[in-house]
C-alpha cells in the first residue's frame, strides 16, 4: 500500500494491523492481569495458603473444562473464518458462525453436568481433598458459560476484531471478580464465597458479551442445531478437534504441575506455586495479545500463497516481542524474592526459585516466536496435536521424577522443559515448511549484550545493595536504557522499525523527529 493510501512506506498492510491488534490486545490484557493480580493477591488475603491452593486447583480444573467443552472452536473458527473472508465466501462465513455456538454450548452444557455429578469422587478419590467438592459443585454452573465466552469473542477474531477479547475477558471478568472480592476483604466473610463471586462475574461478563455480539457482529450469531450437521460443520469440526487435542495437551503440561502438586505434596505448595507461576506468565501476556490478531491476519496471507511475507512477518514480530518483554524477564529472574514478597507478602518468598525458572521458560517461549499460530495458520492443525502430546509426555514424566525430590522448583523445571520441547518441535516444522525462524541476527546481537549487561549489575546490586521493592521500577528503567543502548551500538534495527515510528508518529500525533534521527545516525 502506497503512503498516499495511508500506510507507511516499509511496512507492510498485514503487518501493520498486527501491529495495530497486538497494541489494543496488549493493553487490554495489561489491564486484565493488573486486575487478576489485585484479585488473586486479595483471594490469598481473604484465606489461608491451604485455601488459596483449593481455589487455584478448583480454577485451573474449571479452565480445562472450559477448553474440553470449546472443542478446539476458538482457534479453529477464528481461522477457518479469516480464511472463508479471504476466499470471499460470505455463505461460509454464516455457517461457521452457527456451527461454532451450537457446538460449543452443547458440550459445555454435558460437561457441565458431568462435574457437578461427579464432582464428590474428583475430590475425594483423584486428589485427595474433599473440601475441594463444593467448589467444584459451584464451578460446574460456570462451565457452559465459560465455553461461550470463548467462542463468541472467537468470532470477532475471525473478523480482525480482539476488542471484545480486551473488554470481556480480559478486562470485565477480572473487574467483576474483583469488586465482588473487596467487600468479602473488608467484611472478613468465608471464603466459600470467593467461589460464588468468581461463578457471578462469569454469568455478568457472558451475558454482557452475548448483548455486544447480538448488536456488533456482522452475521447473526445463534445456535441453530440444523447449522450442525452440513459440509461446513463437517470441515470445522475436522479441522478443529485436533485443535481441541492440542489444547487440552497445552492445558495438561501446562496444568500438570499444579495438578501433581496438589497429588504428591500439600496444598501450601500449590499455593505458593500459583503465586510463582501467574507472576512469569506476564512474560507471555504480549505473545498472546499478538497470537490474537496475528493468527488470522496469516490465514488470509496463506490465501494468497504470500510466504515471503509470512517469513518476514513471522521474524520482526519475534524481535518486537522480545524487545518488550527482554526487561521484564531481567526483574523476574534476578530479583524474585523482592516480587513475592511485595504482591504476596513474606510467607510467599519460598517461591523464588520456581518463579526464577518460569521465567526463564516464558522467555524461551518469546524467544522462539508465535511459531503455533503461523502453523494453525497454514493448516498444520494435526501436527500442532501431535507435537502437543510430545510436550505433554514430557511435561508429566518430568512431574513424576522432579515433584517428589525438589517440591515446587521440580514442577518449574518440568514446565519450563516443556515450554522449550514443544516451541523447538514447531519451529522445526514451521522452518521446514515455509523457511520462517525466529531467531534473526537483529535479535540475537542485542539480546546477547543486554544479558551480560544486565548479568553484571545483579552483581554488583546482589553483594552491595539490599534491593528492595522500590528500586525494581528504577532497575527496570535501567534495563529498558540497556537494551535500547545494544539495540543502537549494534545496529540491530530494520525497516520496519523506522516504518513503526512514522505509523506512531502518525497516529498519535507526538514528534519523533529526535529518535528518528538518531535512529539514522546508526544507520
Amino acid at each position: 500500500m502506497s503512503e498516499g493510501q495511508g500506510t507507511p512506506i516499509g511496512l507492510d498492510e498485514s503487518l501493520l494491523k498486527i501491529t495495530k491488534g497486538a497494541g489494543i490486545a496488549f493493553l487490554g490484557s495489561l489491564a486484565g492481569l493488573a486486575l487478576g493480580f489485585v484479585g488473586r493477591v486479595l483471594v490469598a488475603r481473604i484465606g489461608t495458603e491451604a485455601e488459596y491452593g483449593i481455589f487455584s486447583l478448583a480454577l485451573v480444573i474449571l479452565n480445562i473444562c472450559a477448553t474440553i467443552g470449546s472443542l478446539g472452536l476458538p482457534e479453529g473458527a477464528a481461522r477457518n473464518i479469516a480464511y472463508a473472508r479471504g476466499k470471499g465466501d460470505l455463505e461460509r462465513v454464516r455457517k461457521l458462525i452457527s456451527a461454532s455456538i451450537t457446538f460449543g454450548l452443547l458440550a459445555g452444557v454435558a460437561l457441565s453436568l458431568a462435574i457437578l455429578l461427579s464432582s464428590n469422587s474428583l475430590a475425594s478419590s483423584v486428589f485427595h481433598k474433599p473440601a475441594l467438592a463444593f467448589p467444584l459443585k459451584v464451578f460446574a454452573f460456570g462451565i457452559p458459560l465459560f465455553v461461550l465466552l470463548r467462542i463468541l469473542i472467537s468470532l470477532f477474531r475471525g473478523f480482525d476484531d480482539v476488542r471484545p477479547t480486551v473488554i470481556f475477558q480480559n478486562i470485565l471478568l477480572n473487574a467483576f471478580f474483583l469488586s465482588l472480592l473487596i467487600p468479602l476483604f473488608v467484611l472478613h466473610l468465608p471464603f466459600e464465597n470467593v467461589f460464588y463471586a468468581y461463578l457471578s462475574s462469569l454469568l455478568a461478563t457472558s451475558l454482557a458479551l452475548v448483548f455486544y455480539t447480538r448488536r456488533r457482529l456482522p452475521f447473526p450469531a445463534k445456535p441453530v442445531l440444523k447449522a450442525s450437521f452440513n459440509p461446513v460443520a463437517s470441515k470445522l469440526l475436522h479441522f478443529s478437534l485436533p485443535l481441541f487435542g492440542v489444547a487440552i495437551l497445552e492445558m495438561i503440561a501446562m496444568w500438570t504441575d499444579t495438578l501433581m502438586l496438589g497429588g504428591l505434596r500439600t496444598s501450601a505448595e500449590v499455593g505458593l506455586y500459583n503465586a510463582a507461576r501467574p507472576i512469569a506468565a506476564f512474560i507471555s501476556m504480549p505473545l498472546g495479545a499478538i497470537v490474537m490478531i496475528y493468527m488470522p491476519v496469516i490465514s488470509k496471507l496463506y490465501t494468497q500463497s504470500a510466504i515471503p511475507e509470512i517469513r518476514r512477518n513471522f521474524a520482526i514480530i519475534t524481535k518486537w516481542l522480545c524487545s518488550a518483554t527482554f526487561p521484564v524477564f531481567f526483574i523476574l529472574f534476578l530479583f524474585p524474592e523482592t516480587v513475592l514478597r511485595f504482591l504476596f507478602g513474606g510467607n510467599y518468598a519460598a517461591g523464588a526459585d520456581a518463579l526464577r525458572i518460569l521465567s526463564l521458560g516464558f522467555m524461551i517461549d518469546n524467544l522462539l516466536g508465535p511459531n503455533g499460530a503461523t502453523l494453525i495458520a497454514l493448516g498444520e492443525s494435526r501436527f500442532m496435536m501431535w507435537a502437543a502430546l510430545a510436550s505433554a509426555l514430557i511435561n508429566i514424566a518430568l512431574n513424576i521424577a522432579l515433584i517428589p525430590p525438589l517440591g515446587i522448583e521440580g514442577a518449574a523445571l518440568a514446565s519450563m522443559i516443556a515450554i522449550t520441547s514443544i516451541n523447538a518441535i514447531r519451529c522445526i516444522k514451521l522452518y521446514s515448511l515455509s523457511g520462517a525462524h525466529p531467531l534473526s541476527k537483529n535479535l540475537i546481537k542485542p539480546a546477547a549484550f543486554s544479558f551480560g549487561t544486565a548479568y553484571l549489575i545483579y552483581l554488583v546490586c546482589n553483594h552491595f545493595i539490599n534491593v528492595q521493592i522500590w528500586m525494581l521500577p528504577l532497575l527496570f528503567i535501567l534495563y529498558c536504557g540497556i537494551y535500547s543502548l545494544a539495540v543502537l551500538l549494534t545496529r540491530s534495527f530494520d525497516r520496519e522499525d523506522i516504518s513503526l515510528l512514522l505509523a506512531i508518529e502518525k497516529r498519535s500525533g507526538i514528534n519523533l523527529s529526535p529518535l528518528k534521527d538518531l535512529l539514522h545516525r546508526f544507520l
